[in-house]
Order: C-alpha cells, then structure tokens, then sequence
C-alpha cells in the first residue's frame, strides 16, 4: 500500500468507526444500562439475581454471535460483501440501542431481550470491521493503526459518555433520571449511525477472490465449503491454533471484567457516582495508554506486550476480591484502563498478521466464534458462583484462572513462523484465484 492521502483517509475513517460503535460499549453495556437495569428494570428483583441475569443475557448475544458469524464470514470473502455484511450488523445494532429507550421500571425482560439485539448487531458488525484491518494498514502498520481504532474508540464513547452523564446528573428527579437514561440509550443509536458514514464512503470493499472449482456455486454453498475448510487446515497454522487458545482463555477474563464491573460495582452498594464515573475515567485514561502499547508492540515485541496487560489483569481480578470501599473502585478502574485498549488492540493486530488476507473475514469470523464461544464460560462462571454463593467476590477473584493459562499458552506462541505462513498461504490462494475476481 503507498502512503498516498486515500491510504491515510481510509486509515481515519476505519478508525472512527470504532469511535461512532464505541458508544455501545461505554453507555450501554459497560455503564448508563447495567445500572439503570440494577436500579429500575429488574429492581423488584434481588441483587445476587440481577448481577446473574446479566451474565446469563451476556453470554446469551455472544453464541447467537458464534453461531451466526462465521457463516457470514465466509460468505463476505466469496461475495465480497464484508462492508455490506458491517452495515447490516450496525442497523441492528442502532436498533437495539433505540429501542431500550422503551424500557421502563420492572421491565427487565424487554432490556434484555433489547440488549440481546443490540450486542448481536455490535459484535457481528465487529466480525467485519476487524477483518478490513489487514485491507487498510501495511503489516507494519497494523498495531498501530488497531491501537489507534482503540483510542479513538475511547475518545468518542467517553465524550457520548460524559454528555449523557451531564443529562443524567442534571435531573431533579427520579422520573427525570429515568428519562435522561432511556434518551442516552437513544444518543447511542445516532451517534453510532453519524459517525459510521466515513468508513461507508472511503473504505474501499476488498477483492472478492474466487477459486476456480468454486465457480457456478452460491454463497451459501460456498461458506459452509469454506468452513469446514478452515476448520479442518486451521491446525496446518499452528501458531495461529496456539494463539487462538490463548486468546480463548485471557479474553474470556477481560471480557467479563468489563461486562460485570458496574452491576458488580452496584452490588457491593457503591455509589451511581462513584461506578459511572469510574468508568467515564476509564475511557479517558484508556487513549494514551492504548497508543502507547501501540508503542510498546514495537520496542518489546507484540506478544510480550500483550503478556504484560494479561499481568496486569490478574492483579486486577485479585484485588477486586477484596474490594470494599468506593477509592479501591476508582484504583482498579485506572489498572484496567491502563492495559484494556492495549490488550485488545494488540490482539487484533497479532491476529491479522497471522491469517491471509483473502480470508480476512473467514478467519476473523473464527476468531470471533473462538471468542465468542469461548468467552460465554466467563459470564457464566460468573452468574453461577454468584447465584450458588449469594454474592459475586469469589466470582471476581475465580477470573485469574483465565489470565494465567492464557499467559501460559501465549507464551508458547510464534509470532514470526505464523506471519510467516499466512504469506505463503496467501500467495497460494493468489495463485489459484481467478484474475478477473482479483
């Protein structure tokens, strides 16, 4: 790729839709909606059954992801439709979000169905946002340009973040509260449609590859080939298979940390300021230092630097144990933000250098079902020691499990020999692809 200005326009826009979807994560599922579930939608119910009723509605979005993603992955790279595939998840997504303005007092059974579409459209959407990264950023560019989307990300769902919060703070009443919230849910949708119409207009959609004895067959046809095709070569990239059992393990860790922190937050009695504005920090703390491992990937080494986050993790799930008062909340809500963009965006990036291009969105489908499937054990780990012990520390503490088997696989990992493979990989496919689908 030259560095020319539709390269670095293409760059800008790929990242800001990380900063127009980022508004889920930070007003919805991380903050504004596990409270506004804990304390009006489910409020009838028990604090222990809130917490675990979120974990289950978590895990639940995460396999109708699994199941749904690679299949559309597939087919994305046989029709080249990995843009139109994104756009498709986001509607949902912007959907999801709109419609929890709906959802009032005791009615936690339309949050969560309503959550459930909006985390199927944020994290299907993200199946192919991920997988245009090797299509916009050099090899060399790659961490820095994931860790860049992550900044970003943390820029923008922190200022959407900030302006429902000055809605929220600035209600006189309860009543109010309540509207102030279900409009931040609705501030999510619009932010999130405005904000994607840079990568709609200047990313460009890949190739479309074809091979020559996929020809006259439908994409249908053609995705479950191509699965069962990857599922049975995905050992032959063994580096890849390690990194994937790793990333397994670490992410499942990270993955509740970040779902659980406010509902947990809101059990242990802790102040509406003091959980939302924890993570409002987070957001903010989070740009430097996810730039800055951006940084690090390249003076230590991606996989080093990564080990280093997942460290930090299990410092962070130990700790939360013990937590009792509001300051521990705002300490280990700036450990995470330390190392929760760095983590995430170096993983992403490891993993696209690992896989050919061609089948960015097949293998990055994979990825996301691993993930997906994967990270359900987290939530409903959580949910169940939560529920059999009446309250959530053991939950919390139980997470390092996670961070140190995933250091230990990772650690196993090389990253070179599997760069090194998907260049060979992707020459085949290049090779026996035809030139007019190129």
């Amino acid at each position: 790729m030259e560095n020319t200005r539709e390269h670095k326009r293409s760059i800008f826009a790929w990242t800001t839709y990380d900063w127009a979807n980022s508004a889920f994560v930070t007003t919805i599922s991380a903050t504004v909606l596990p409270v506004y579930f804990s304390n009006v939608a489910a409020a009838q119910l028990p604090d222990y059954q809130r917490t675990a009723i979120w974990s289950w509605t978590t895990a639940i979005y995460m396999i109708l992801v699994a199941l749904m993603g690679p299949v559309f992955g597939a087919m994305a790279d046989f029709s080249g439709t990995k843009k139109k595939n994104l756009f498709t998840f986001a509607a949902f997504g912007i959907l999801g979000a709109g419609l929890l303005y709906l959802v009032k007092e005791g009615q936690w059974l339309q949050a969560v169905l309503f959550y459930i579409i909006g985390g199927v459209g944020f994290s299907g959407a993200n199946v192919f946002y991920d997988s245009l990264l090797p299509h916009v950023a050099t090899d060399k560019e790659q961490d820095m340009v994931s860790s860049r989307g992550y900044a970003m990300g943390y820029a923008g769902g922190g200022i959407l973040l900030a302006i429902n919060l000055v809605m929220i703070m600035s209600a006189k009443t309860p009543e109010q509260t309540q509207m102030m919230s279900r409009l931040s849910f609705l501030s999510v949708a619009v932010w999130w449609a405005i904000f994607s119409i840079p990568l709609m207009l200047w990313v460009k959609e890949p190739p479309r590859r074809v091979q020559t004895n996929e020809l006259n067959h439908k994409p249908i046809q053609v995705a479950f080939s191509r699965l069962r095709h990857t599922f049975s070569e995905i050992k032959h990239f063994q580096e890849l298979f390690k990194f994937i059992l790793a990333f397994w393990l670490y992410n499942n860790g990270i993955g509740t940390i970040i779902f659980m922190a406010s509902i947990y937050g809101k059990e242990l009695k802790f102040s509406d300021t003091t959980v939302i504005g924890t993570l409002l920090m987070v957001q903010f703390v989070a740009i430097p230092f996810a730039i800055l491992f951006g940084w690090l990937g390249k003076k230590i080494g991606t996989k080093r630097a990564i080990m280093l986050s997942i460290l930090v993790y299990a410092v962070i799930a130990i700790f939360g144990y013990f937590m009792t008062q509001e300051w521990h909340f705002w300490f280990l809500g700036f450990l995470v933000a330390t190392v929760q963009g760095g983590s995430q965006a170096l993983s992403r990036s490891l993993f696209g250098r690992m896989v050919p291009r061609s089948k960015s969105a097949e293998f990055f489908s994979f990825f996301s079902v691993s993930e997906k499937v994967a990270g359900t054990v987290g939530p409903i780990l959580f949910g169940l020691v939560s529920t059999l012990m009446k309250g959530s520390r053991l939950s919390i503490v139980s997470l390092i499990i996670f961070f140190i088997a995933g250091v230990y696989l990772l650690s196993k990992v090389n990253e070179r020999e599997g760069i090194k493979l998907a260049e060979i990989e992707e020459q085949e496919i290049l090779q026996g692809s035809l030139p007019s689908q190129v």
